[in-house]
């Protein structure tokens, strides 16, 4: 069986919900549908959180009421029968009335979770509704009924398994399984999320779960580029990535695969393909644990970075000076992107700002602090292990214009990266495409 994993934009309108029904049962093999909320639901329901977080009824209720208006629109294009139109605005209303239900109520943030995790709750109910009226065997499994977290908010594969294969078990026969991407229940039972990007964690779990033979996630893009297509000319699509390739490119800024996503799917040795609903036919990218050896495969940027060098003649032959210096990050909860050292100083970089007045004061105990705002860290990602000579070389010279800050290689045999200035972000990445791929 496989398992496919449609985004926002590729269930965003009845047309796309119907084109999703075709994609789904064009092999007339049983599937499970993975369905992420319409494209601007979630953002919706969020600002209706707002509001109430804000004590603003009144504002939260204009809001439900604009969606109520936009969702009822989709029924006369989506469904032909009388008898699935009235259930599916009966659904709607249930569902909008739900909404103004926590207008009357004290509100935390346990309901703006239930509010966010309508979305999911609504797309899956519209797309089995016209899956059924079109006579497929189509059947929808409430992902709140088996996905959990657990005490560290992290996703119970365990649990996973063995609530989602009773369940499968008890719908068996049916053609197309479906059910919500990122909403899930945690360890206490309350409803909860994966978080954003959440849909393809979704997928990677329970693909995992059902040892699928495949894992596709469908959006509206042909695949990862090897490049960034909004920066630079004549990108185009990598048809084949290692997993570790995949964690680091999605890390390093590219937006189609959220970075943790692939993990269960790595573990349990299952390929993940990225598709392009607008074009089905096109190859995108397989991700999986083959290697293409001895070949870079894309570049990436992650923008809004930050360098932090700490300089002392103290650091010297200093045991414990780092261990320090990085438990002034882990107190702030602030991850190190990269590390670079020296004899008397070591350079890192961030991308969170939020304690970097507390972190600086800290260091200022141990040594001289710098602080370079308005950076950008460049990964170039292939196989590049040390032993295939002469790889660094054809990178370095890539970038001989661009000033560099730092340089990260080594601690990984899939990437190089370099910190640079974000106003040489874009000569930077032309110039790796020109010399690397064109």
């Amino acid at each position: 069986m496989k398992v496919m994993k449609f985004g926002g934009t590729s269930v965003g309108t009845p047309s796309r919900m119907m084109d999703v029904t075709k994609l789904v049962t064009k092999s007339g093999e049983p599937v499970f549908v993975v369905l992420s909320a319409m494209s601007g639901t979630t953002n919706s329901l969020v600002e209706i959180s707002n509001y109430l977080y804000k004590k603003n009824p009144e504002g939260a209720n204009e809001v439900i009421n604009n969606l109520e208006r936009k969702y009822m629109q989709h029924i006369d294009e989506l469904y032909s029968t009388d008898e699935m139109k009235s259930k599916t605005r009966d659904f709607l209303i249930s569902e909008m009335n739900y909404l103004r239900s926590f207008t009357k109520e004290l509100f935390t943030s346990f309901e703006e979770k239930n509010i966010v995790a309508q979305g999911e709750l609504l797309s899956t109910n519209m797309v089995v509704n016209y899956m059924q009226e079109q006579g497929i065997k189509a059947v929808l499994l409430n992902a709140l009924d088996f996905m959990r977290t657990d005490k560290n908010s992290e996703p119970d594969p365990t649990y996973i398994k063995e609530k989602l294969s009773a369940i499968m078990e008890k719908n068996e026969g049916n053609q197309v399984y479906v059910t919500q991407g990122f909403i899930c229940r945690n360890a206490y039972g309350e409803v909860d999320n994966l978080q954003r990007g959440g849909s393809d964690y979704t997928a990677s779990l329970i693909g995992a779960a059902l040892n699928a033979e495949e894992i596709q996630i469908w959006t509206d893009i042909d695949g990862m580029h090897n490049n960034d297509p909004r920066i630079v000319d004549k990108t185009q699509p990598v048809h084949q990535l290692h997993f570790e390739e995949a964690a680091e490119l999605a890390y390093f800024g590219a937006k189609i695969l959220h970075p943790t996503c692939v993990q269960p799917a790595k573990y349990a040795g299952i390929p993940v393909r990225l598709l392009n609903t607008m074009e089905p036919d096109a190859e995108g990218t397989t991700i999986s644990n083959a290697t293409e050896y001895g070949k870079i495969k894309a570049v990436a940027a992650k923008d809004n970075i930050i360098a932090i060098k700490i300089k002392s003649s103290r650091m010297l032959l200093a045991t414990g000076f780092l261990r320090k210096v990085f438990e002034i990050f882990e107190s702030y909860q602030t991850p190190i992107d990269m590390v670079c050292t020296s004899e008397v100083g070591v350079s890192m970089s961030i991308d969170n700002s939020a304690h970097l007045g507390e972190i600086v004061d800290e260091l200022k105990k141990y040594g001289t602090v710098t602080v370079d705002t308005g950076m950008c860290i460049i990964c170039v990602v292939g196989d590049l292990d040390w032993s295939n000579i002469g790889f660094e070389t054809i990178v370095m010279d890539a970038m001989k214009n661009i000033p560099v800050r730092m340089i990260s290689y080594g601690g990984s045999n899939y990437n190089i990266s370099f910190l640079i200035r974000e106003e040489d972000k874009k000569r930077a990445l032309q110039s790796l495409s020109d010399t690397l791929f064109n």
